[in-house]
């Protein structure tokens, strides 16, 4: 029994040393690992935020290609039928679309939904002003049918995409 309380004096203090001394590595090493990691998000936060920023703005570049009052003057061509007027409409928005799918990478989910729908709500109004025009009309008529529609409107549906994502964006900042 002596013998067994000689070798618990030497090893009792080892053990304690020992946790009090892991503890200590372990804290330490949790505080480095730490600020190993808000240094990461630093230098991820140089490359990201332009990235960012580009995808923002080739979002508004996109809405405000799909403005209708910009995109029927863009595509209307003198003598152009109103079924191909709307067939070239839809096909640029979808193109336009499509060339910008990667940009939600970048953005919020909720910024990138307001873009999606702001293009079928632009997609819609062509349809319904193509639904009230005569089949047989003129591209002219077409784009006169779709910017009474959009008079009616207090903003189109890419102007109110863009507010809500320079709101964002300014959140961001």
């Amino acid at each position: 029994m002596e013998t067994f309380l000689e070798i618990l004096k030497y090893i009792l203090p080892s053990f304690i040393t020992f946790g009090a001394t892991y503890f200590v590595m372990n804290k330490f090493l949790d505080t480095e690992h730490r600020k190993q990691l808000v240094v990461l998000r630093q230098e991820n936060q140089k490359i990201t935020t332009p990235l960012r920023l580009q995808a923002y703005e080739r979002l508004v570049l996109f809405l405000e290609r799909i403005s209708m009052d910009k995109l029927v003057l863009r595509v209307n061509k003198p003598g152009m039928s109103a079924k191909l007027l709307k067939a070239d409409l839809l096909r640029t928005i979808q193109e336009e679309y499509d060339h910008n799918l990667t940009q939600q990478l970048y953005t919020s989910t909720t910024s990138w939904e307001i873009v999606k729908k702001a293009k079928d709500e632009s997609l819609k109004i062509i349809n319904v002003a193509a639904s009230q025009t005569d089949p047989n009309a003129k591209g002219i008529d077409l784009g006169q049918k779709i910017f009474e529609i959009m008079m009616k409107l207090d903003k189109s549906p890419p102007q109110l995409a863009i507010l809500i994502i320079k709101k964002e964006i300014r959140q961001l900042f």
